[in-house]
């Protein structure tokens, strides 16, 4: 890495982000899979180690989880320049292609039929993620202590219990144990994590509409912990109950955010469309994602320090463990929901098949292969 030039790291970075953001499929786990396996497995920028502790961090931060990891990717290879790159080149193909059905519901006011191939994607989805999440849990259960925290932490996040609360409890449990075990506990671990208070002036905008709905979606976008799961709720309240969009409408733009790659968030792009067109969705695009990019700018340097420090490295530890559990416990409720009758059985057991038996497989493929099978099996049985 250190002999690269700058150019060539952001081609890489470019290259390797673009794509995946035209075949991630599958929602926030399902993404960092794949980065998983072409950044550690197949390309070995990082360690499972550091890999695992960007994960940690980015579920310390408010945002889309895997977009926010593109962006710790892209810095660590690339610097300021990468972070930018890597970050635009995952989001811009969900962009493009959920204005794209954006603009086909706004003339038609339905949007076009792709069931069938999702109906394969979520089984083949669940046997990526599974793959990349082996070595992972493995690289975190370091103690039995990790492992009883890594244990309870799957049982709260199946039970529904708060995902930040989990892993900021797993992470203090840990770091407590270590302070117990080496008597050196000390105040001020409040420092740990400064708390980042974004501030927007002197902004122009083209219409009062569009300052307002830049405004919401900034605000969503600093302060939404988790996945882009709980991104319905947060968009209900403000704009269904306000009256700027319908129920209908918000249903239709989280369908488009699931069923197109890259994140989630993207279904902000649908709604700016439906609410003030092209300006609409620009405005509404850059206010989602905007906070990301600065949180991670902030969090990034003090990943290293963190892993540096005996104590502060065990709430890392901590946060690892929990992290990796409640990306099972997705992985467990995506299987509930998803794999319904014999077909999508089938489909899940050969998607787990090629990917534990052929390691340097690459997860596109079997996510297309996934597709292709559901809209087979669909239209011939």
């Amino acid at each position: 890495m250190e002999n690269e030039s700058q150019p060539v790291r952001l081609k890489e970075v470019a290259s390797l982000f673009l794509k995946l953001g035209v075949i991630g499929f599958g929602g926030p786990a399902a993404h960092i899979a794949m980065m998983q396996y072409e950044v550690v497995t197949r390309r070995k920028w990082f360690s499972e180690q550091h890999f695992l502790d960007l994960i940690g961090a980015t579920n310390l931060i408010p945002g889309p989880n895997s977009t926010e990891m593109a962006i710790h990717i892209g810095y660590e290879k690339a610097g300021w320049k990468g972070l930018i790159v890597a970050g635009m080149c995952f989001i811009l193909p969900a962009i493009f292609i959920t204005l794209l059905f954006a603009w086909l519901y706004k003339q038609y006011g339905k949007l076009p039929e792709i069931q069938p191939f999702i109906y394969g994607i979520k089984p083949a989805i669940i046997a990526v993620i599974l793959a990349a999440i082996l070595p992972l849990a493995k690289k975190s259960l370091k103690t039995t202590e990790l492992g009883i925290l890594g244990l309870t932490a799957l049982t709260l996040s199946l039970v529904g219990f708060n995902e930040v609360y989990i892993m900021f409890g797993a992470g203090f449990m840990a770091m407590v144990l270590t302070a117990i075990r080496n008597h050196q506990f000390k105040s001020g671990a409040g420092s740990i994590f400064p708390l980042t208070i974004l501030q927007i002036s002197n902004v122009t905008i083209l219409s009062v509409s569009n300052l307002n709905l830049f405004l919401i979606f900034l605000k969503i976008g600093a302060i939404l912990y988790g996945s882009g799961y709980v991104l319905f709720a947060f968009l209900d309240a403000e704009l269904v109950t306000t009256g700027l969009l319908s129920r209908q409408q918000l249903i239709d733009a989280i369908a488009v955010g699931q069923f197109t790659p890259g994140p989630l968030f993207s279904s902000v792009t649908f709604i700016g469309y439906q609410i003030n067109g092209w300006t609409g969705a620009l405005v509404s695009t850059i206010g989602i994602f905007l906070p990301s990019f600065v949180f991670v700018a902030l969090l990034n340097p003090l990943v290293r320090k963190m892993r540096n420090s005996r104590l502060f490295s065990s709430f890392l530890d901590g946060v690892n463990v929990a992290s990796v559990a409640i990306i099972i416990a997705i992985c467990y409720l995506m299987g509930k929901e998803s794999i319904t009758d014999w077909r999508t059985i089938l489909i899940g057991i050969i998607s787990i098949a090629i990917t534990f038996s052929f390691k340097k497989v690459n997860s596109a493929l079997v996510v297309i292969g996934g597709a292709t099978m559901g809209y087979l099996l669909t239209i011939i049985f």
